[in-house]
């Protein structure tokens, strides 16, 4: 078995504009939405009666792609999770910028919850975690030249 790359990473939402709102702020771009429904998604999901709205986006280089998942049914009974850096299971998407300190100031103006200040790793990166739409863990990277 050979895999040949990764296709796209799911994220699930309640709040689908505000999310795609804030991944459009960062450069991404709107490639498919729509609504889906039916036999196919509720055996892919494992989930009865699954109800969906999904907008796919991609960076322009075609680098990565992300797809906004809102489930209008079954609900998720629970509240938005909020996440530590630890919590075990899938914790992070990271995003390399081009200017990490231009980025961090525009999105402290915007409210978004920012971890700590930039960090340098290694004179190799300048690093910080920011939390995204609906308690996402984003880590922001900036490669050192």
């Amino acid at each position: 078995m050979k895999t040949q790359r990764i296709d796209h990473v799911g994220i699930n939402v309640n709040d689908l504009a505000a999310a795609k709102a804030f991944f459009l702020d960062f450069g991404f771009e709107v490639q498919w939405e729509g609504d889906m429904s039916g036999e196919l998604l509720e055996n892919v999901v494992a989930l009865r009666d699954a109800k969906t709205s999904v907008i796919m986006i991609g960076l322009p280089d075609g680098q990565m792609n992300l797809e906004l998942i809102k489930y209008h049914t079954p609900t998720d009974k629970r509240d938005i999770q909020q996440p530590l850096a630890n919590t075990l299971g899938i914790r992070h998407i990271a995003f390399v910028v081009d200017d990490i300190e231009a980025t961090v100031a525009n999105l402290k103006k915007k409210g978004v919850e920012i971890f700590s200040e930039i960090q340098i790793y290694e004179d190799t990166y300048k690093l910080c975690y920011i939390r995204g739409p609906e308690g996402i863990i984003l880590e922001l990277a900036e490669q050192i030249k």
